[in-house]
């Protein structure tokens, strides 16, 4: 209950203060001056911003047209303060807008250093936002044709510069952070290749293989003499192609021998076994024969 009661004082009051102000303008139009201010003063001192302001307008504008030019210039500065864009309408006498003048060109200096200060100490709070609002509202002023020549003077000439790079550090620094990358995709596990498996060496065992033949199967002649015959045994590797890639001895005859006889057993040369007749890799036994007369 007390809250509605509250809010339609609120109302109440609002409605009057507009009535009241319109009334005023009325009385400023007809040049009944000294009416227009006596309602202007009884307007209640909490209202809505724009009405104060309108308000204070009106007062400049009855005490300038009754000449009473302090008490107008005090009313200006309070509408200055409030915004310092404001000009007044093109239908007012030129003393009119010549003391507004006046007024802007005293005013407008201290109000722009004013602007940079709270924007400098937004800044350096790094309220990022609020401070490139005030620096940026600051060098919209500095254009104004009523200070324009004195802000291209020291000190607000100085000031322009260092606001304009306040401002733009501002901007960067408020602008929201890029979006972060899209995550990286997950990497395709590749499975290594297989590793082929190594071919097959078929034996003598595998009866359905065709056994090399051999096409150059020379042993070299024994070295010196020898009363009674010796044997020995070379295994042998032999691929697709018919030649021997491995080689060692399985039984010896001397030792000297069999480094002669594996030199040679890796020049010999076959027609490679066959499987369906695909040819294939194949172990193969040779046996050597040392006979007393020196042959083999």
């Amino acid at each position: 209950m007390t809250t509605l009661l509250a809010l339609l004082l609120a109302v109440t009051t609002l409605a009057t203060a507009e009535d009241t102000l319109a009334t005023a303008r009325e009385l400023y139009a007809s040049a009944a001056y000294e009416d227009a201010l006596a309602i202007l003063n009884k307007l209640p001192p909490n209202q809505p911003v724009e009405q104060t302001r309108t308000a204070e307008q009106y007062r400049a504008l009855c005490l300038l047209a009754l000449g009473r030019t302090q008490e107008a210039e005090r009313a200006i500065e309070a509408v200055i303060a409030g915004d310092p864009a404001y000009r007044p309408t093109a239908d007012v006498s030129p003393r009119v807008r010549a003391t507004f003048g006046d007024v802007r060109k005293r005013m407008l200096p201290v109000i722009i250093q004013q602007q940079y200060s709270a924007g400098k100490t937004a800044f350096d709070k790094k309220d990022f936002a609020n401070a490139a609002s005030a620096f940026s509202q600051m060098l919209v002023m500095m254009t104004d044709p009523d200070v324009e020549a004195v802000a291209s003077r020291p000190p607000l000439s100085d000031l322009r510069m260092l606001a304009s790079g306040f401002r733009d550090l501002a901007i960067t620094a408020s602008a929201p952070p890029p979006p972060p990358p899209p995550p990286a995709p997950e990497p395709v596990q590749v499975a290594p290749p297989p590793v082929p498996a190594a071919p097959r060496v078929y034996t003598a065992a595998d009866t359905n293989v065709v056994p090399p033949l051999p096409l150059q199967q020379d042993l070299p002649p024994y070295p010196g003499q020898i009363i009674i015959p010796r044997q020995g045994m070379i295994d042998i590797v032999i691929d697709e192609a018919g030649i021997v890639q491995a080689a060692s001895i399985t039984q010896s005859v001397t030792r000297q021998y069999d480094v002669l006889a594996l030199a040679a057993a890796r020049t010999w040369r076959y027609r490679p076994a066959m499987l369906n007749g695909v040819p294939v890799r194949y172990r193969k036994a040779v046996q050597i024969n040392v006979r007393p007369q020196g042959r083999s």
